[in-house]
């Protein structure tokens, strides 16, 4: 049994397939696994929560996780001896979210492009066709992941409490969410996962996009990304396709080829969910 994982700081998503590609199990889902901002013992009991993982657990031979917090060494070290402990059998690899990406949106396995993710967290790297390239080194949710959900979340937040939004839009957000002061800072600070419970605020964007307010608030933050991060890599936009994975990304296609069309780059393909694109990936390269 073959396990592909793709995840994120909100969920994570697990498909068990067999050597041909063949889904073995209904797809699992966990909370995420980012080992940035989780403890060991956290990510091993997120795991062990999940019974059908904890029952076939003996039976997997092969795990292929991409996960958001694994970009550096430290984390992704210690989320790789997690899921060792706890699939025995396995032979666990452990990569960066962003070759989830690359792998489930190029065309070929060669393929040049410009990738980026818009999830609960952002980023951005440049495929040679073999080699991941990335000129900005994270800092996480507090200080980048522009365009994000939890870049998004912080921004309507700020926008109710600040009063910049309309009112009927104010009124909507707050029948929606609970914006109680004590209540928002609780969960920023006294909660794990701040950038999960700020993206959590980001749906309503996409439930809203018939006003001008949200089109404009989903447009500066692409622009913003797109500025700090795709061009980064200037010198390849006229030679490559830019790809962007994740749902933030896929729910914001059109505000994408507006900024791609006033910026000069070429919009590629969207994945929604960057796992179901891995299988064949992992299949073909066994």
């Amino acid at each position: 049994m073959i396990l592909i994982v793709d995840s994120g700081s909100t969920k994570c998503d697990w498909l068990a397939i067999d050597s041909n590609g063949n889904q073995l199990l209904e797809k699992q889902r966990t909370k995420g696994l980012n080992p940035a901002i989780l403890s060991s013992k956290k990510l091993h009991n997120t795991i062990k929560k999940n019974a059908v993982l904890k029952q076939h657990s003996d039976e997997v031979s092969n795990i292929f996780f991409y996960g958001a917090g694994c970009g550096t060494e430290k984390p992704r070290l210690m989320l790789q001896d997690v899921l060792q402990s706890f699939f025995s059998n396995a032979k666990v690899e452990v990569k960066e979210d962003t070759y989830a990406a690359v792998y489930s949106t190029i065309s070929n396995n060669h393929e040049a492009a410009i990738v980026c993710i818009l999830g609960t967290g952002s980023n951005c790297s440049y495929f040679d066709g073999e080699i991941l390239h990335q000129r900005v080194k994270s800092l996480g949710y507090t200080v980048m992941d522009d365009a994000s959900g939890n870049y998004f979340g912080k921004q309507l937040l700020r926008d109710y409490y600040f009063n910049h939004m309309p009112e009927d839009i104010k009124v909507s957000f707050a029948e929606r969410y609970n914006v109680d002061s004590d209540f928002v800072k609780y969960n920023l600070y006294k909660q794990p996962n701040p950038n999960a419970y700020l993206a959590s605020h980001a749906e309503f964007m996409f439930l809203n996009k018939d006003s001008q307010y949200v089109i404009n608030l989903i447009k500066n933050g692409i622009s913003l990304f797109a500025k700090n991060y795709i061009l980064q890599f200037n010198e390849f936009l006229d030679k490559v396709p830019v790809h962007f994975a994740g749902s933030i990304a896929y729910f914001s296609q059109d505000e994408i080829r507006e900024v791609a069309k006033e910026l000069g780059f070429t919009v590629g393909n969207f994945e929604r969910r960057p796992i179901e694109g891995l299988v064949n990936y992992h299949v073909s390269n066994l």
